[in-house]
């Protein structure tokens, strides 16, 4: 009888969602899979005793629509509370859009992440973005 060359393949691990408390990377050695909790700076993988350092969340900044404080954030955040005026800020992706009324006409209009401020095509009125935060809806990718 022949002796097989390599071992019988496992089964595949079925996958695990991550919790709000944990995360998960690719192991730097294996390639598996490795859960860690939230804040952990490097993981062990228990299969091939790798340590893989674990990256620092992605930053973004905005400007505070209460009081113009520069506030940094996680980026990947939809909304983002001021320490100093406790104003809940909108935190927009540069592929996203938002909608704004119209300051003169309140036609809905769209306008692009970034964007200082919104010409209407029906009454030509240039609204300002940010100057009233909650009118201001976001819309997806």
């Amino acid at each position: 009888m022949p002796v097989p060359l390599a071992p019988y393949p496992t089964p595949p691990v079925p996958f695990i969602q991550p919790n709000g408390n944990q995360s998960h990377l690719v192991c730097s050695g294996c390639r598996n899979l490795l859960l860690y909790p939230v804040g952990a700076t490097s993981v062990c993988c228990a299969v091939c005793s790798v340590i893989t350092s674990v990256p620092p969340p992605e930053m973004a900044q905005l400007v505070c629509g209460g009081c113009h404080t520069l506030l940094m954030y996680v980026r990947g955040a939809t909304n983002v509370q001021c320490s100093c005026c406790h104003t809940v800020n909108l935190a927009l992706e540069a592929n996203q859009v938002a909608h704004v009324n119209c300051g003169n006409c309140r036609m809905l209009l769209m306008y692009q992440y970034g964007a200082r401020s919104v010409k209407c095509a029906v009454c030509n009125f240039v609204t300002s973005i940010g100057a009233f935060p909650s009118t201001e809806q976001k819309v997806g990718a």
